[in-house]
């Protein structure tokens, strides 16, 4: 049968020209995969020509990464079906013992108080301050070092009680990501690393059966307009299929199959035939404890971190309402009778008040110099690192699919676009190449 086959094709007059159809085919479709893979994270920026005012929010001309140019709508996505789920922040903060926290912050500061205090006083009264007694600014320095531990320790239980309203967790995560869009990309990488390899190498194979398939259209319908035109079709269908087979079956399926051989690290060894059940289920799927690991510590180390979370609270949007939960503790230490009456005597009443302000902005920047203190991150996220690792691998398989699936769901069919296009262009090449 298979001679009989070879005789008829190669009786063809384009036989040489056929035998070229699947190898073309594959590399086409192994390089356009590859294409399309890059177009999808690189370039981090904008790379061409900006025109303002075109619709569909295109830049201009040229190209942007899909995944770093939605990086906002992209984390928020995710944010929503996939973080969400995994607890909140009042846990997460809770989970990081706020009460070492506190220790450290007050270990920190309690070492520059006093230059904190001048560079205050200096700033707003610099002749009160110079005037003022040595005995009595020595008296403020020690009720400072006396009080700070116990403010300290107050004001970061008051603040991790109010996390919940002080910050947004969708709002954090989505800003930090478009203000590192590489962040976002080197994020996917590491997630779905072994899921792209799979769709770049699956493609040279699933292009090379496309290719057999058109060989056998061209012997029926000798034209040489099929060649560009399922060309076309098996680019946009390749990137579809590739796609597909990452995520889908999302729920395990179990195919009963007749085992007759295994094989390991030392070959294939040949069995009595049994009944067998292979477990089909997407790539990515069945990846989960695997990446779980992974997403669990990108979103400790770089999203939810000690850091990110104080810098929403201090800087964002409920800046105010955390002003007002600062001013509250400080307050108390100013209203302190060796403070209040060495304060009044040199200040007017509104001069008083802004210089309240000033501590208080003092005080916050104050606090983030050891809140971004490398250590202090590294150990809280090592607190929760298990939370994040232990709920990622209890998500069902829906929910732990949204981890990666938004980045090709978002623009999905500019792949399969771009695989048609891609796969038209060279199939008109192969035409003139070698058909003509």
């Amino acid at each position: 049968m298979f001679n009989s086959i070879w005789q008829a094709l190669a009786a063809h007059p384009e036989f040489i020209a056929m035998l070229t159809i699947p190898p073309v085919t594959a590399f086409v479709t192994w390089a356009h995969v590859w294409m399309a893979l890059e177009m999808l994270f690189r370039p981090i920026r904008f790379w061409g020509i900006r025109i303002d005012g075109l619709p569909f929010g295109l830049k201009g001309l040229g190209w942007q990464g899909i995944v770093p140019a939605k990086a906002g709508k992209i984390s928020g996505i995710i944010v929503d079906q996939t973080l969400s789920k995994l607890g909140n922040l009042d846990e997460f903060f809770r989970a990081m013992e706020p009460e070492e926290m506190a220790e450290f912050i007050t270990a920190t500061v309690d070492k520059n108080l006093e230059q904190l205090i001048d560079e205050i006083m200096y700033e707003r009264h610099q002749g009160l301050w110079n005037t003022m007694p040595y005995a009595i600014r020595r008296r403020i320095y020690a009720h400072a070092h006396k009080e700070l531990s116990v403010i300290m320790k107050a004001l970061v239980m008051d603040l991790t009680y109010n996390v919940e309203s002080l910050v947004d967790m969708r709002q954090m995560i989505v800003r930090k990501m478009e203000s590192d869009r590489k962040l976002m990309v080197d994020m996917f990488l590491r997630v779905g690393k072994k899921e792209i390899n799979f769709i770049w190498k699956i493609s040279a194979l699933i292009g090379f059966g496309f290719g057999i398939i058109q060989m056998g259209i061209f012997y029926f319908v000798p034209e040489h307009w099929t060649v560009p035109f399922f060309a076309a079709i098996w680019g946009a269908l390749t990137n579809w299929i590739a796609i597909w087979m990452v995520f889908n079956p999302v729920e395990p399926r179990h195919i009963p199959f007749i085992r007759v051989f295994r094989r390991d690290a030392n070959g294939i060894h040949f069995m009595v035939p049994h009944l067998h059940r292979y477990t089909w289920q997407g790539g990515f799927m069945k990846r989960q404890d695997e990446v779980s690991s992974v997403f669990a510590e990108i979103v400790v180390n770089e999203l939810v971190t000690l850091e990110n979370i104080m810098h929403e609270m201090m800087y964002g949007v409920k800046a105010g309402e955390t002003r007002t939960l600062v001013k509250k503790h400080l307050y108390d230490l100013l209203e302190a009778p060796v403070v209040a009456t060495s304060l009044k005597v040199g200040m007017t009443s509104r001069e008083l008040d802004e210089f309240k302000d000033t501590i208080i902005d003092k005080s916050i920047d104050a606090t983030m110099v050891p809140i971004r203190d490398p250590k202090l991150n590294t150990s809280r996220a090592s607190k929760i690192f298990g939370l994040f690792e232990s709920r990622i691998r209890a998500l069902s398989p829906q929910e732990f699919q949204n981890l990666l699936r938004p980045a090709f769901k978002e623009d999905e069919m500019t792949l399969v676009v771009l695989g048609a296009i891609t796969g038209l262009l060279a199939g008109w090449l192969h035409l003139l190449a070698v058909f003509f």
